[in-house]
């Protein structure tokens, strides 16, 4: 094990603490502004499986429902603590349009920060948007949705002017606009009273829930706090990872950080 590989084992525990404590900021904005979220991707897992964080993980998910996502925005700016930011796709640039609450007083780097950019940089919570999905089959929102994220990422990375970015101007541009095309109508003649999901922009992986699954949201333990939990909270880990009791291979648990630094 290397020195970088050391200093991110000994700081990892000090960065989760950082994060919960800033999870606990955000359920308190949504308990009093009746704003309903759950715990989403690998902190549910987390909570179910390990109560609390998976061991090597270096965030926190959590979800809500698209048309809060305004509202809390708006509580959150004014009643969260100081030492907290609210980094929004209309405030700082952004990959992907969802909310962070960053912290003021550490520092994160993931492998696709842009360094050229000024927004903020601190240990987070990933709030992602989720909206009603059409009544289609999985298979079709998986290669509809996968493929438009593939496109759309590519589209919005930076590019040098080379023949190779010139073909992938027409080739990528042409999979988004059909894919998004695709996913419109889809959402315009079928229903959508069985299946919820991520917004467009962030389900890269094409999941979809069922709405039962979700909602009405309950309470699970995480680290020895009660958080906001969608309504099966096995089904719905189960429909993202399949059988999520089980351990992945120790070559894949690692953090999605590349370094991070709890106080500044």
């Amino acid at each position: 094990m290397d020195e970088h590989e050391l200093y991110m084992q000994r700081h990892l525990r000090a960065v989760q603490l950082k994060e919960l404590a800033i999870l606990k900021e955000i359920h308190k904005v949504c308990i009093k502004h009746q704003i309903e979220y759950w715990l989403d991707g690998g902190t549910i897992l987390g909570a179910l499986r390990h109560g609390g964080f998976i061991p090597w993980d270096d965030d926190i998910d959590i979800a809500m429902r698209k048309e809060d996502v305004p509202r809390f925005v708006e509580a959150a700016t004014k009643d969260l603590p100081s030492w907290l930011y609210v980094q929004t796709p209309e405030t700082d640039v952004s990959r992907l349009p969802m909310i962070k609450i960053r912290d003021n007083n550490s520092f994160l780097v993931e492998p696709n920060d842009d360094f050229f950019q000024s927004y903020p940089k601190g240990v987070y919570v990933d709030i992602f948007p989720f909206e009603p999905y059409p009544s289609v089959s999985r298979q079709f929102c998986k290669r509809v949705l996968k493929g438009y994220c593939t496109a759309n990422g590519i589209m919005n990375a930076k590019h040098y002017y080379s023949l190779r970015s010139f073909a992938e101007f027409f080739w990528f541009g042409g999979k988004r606009l059909c894919t998004r095309v695709a996913w419109a109508l889809a959402c315009a003649i079928r229903p959508h009273h069985e299946y919820y999901g991520n917004s467009i922009e962030t389900n890269g992986y094409g999941i979809m829930h069922k709405q039962v699954d979700i909602f009405p949201v309950s309470t699970i333990q995480f680290e020895g706090e009660t958080f906001m939990a969608p309504a099966r909270p096995h089904d719905y880990t189960t429909n993202i990872y399949g059988d999520y009791m089980k351990l992945p291979p120790e070559n894949q648990r690692v953090g999605h950080a590349v370094f991070y630094a709890e106080s500044l």
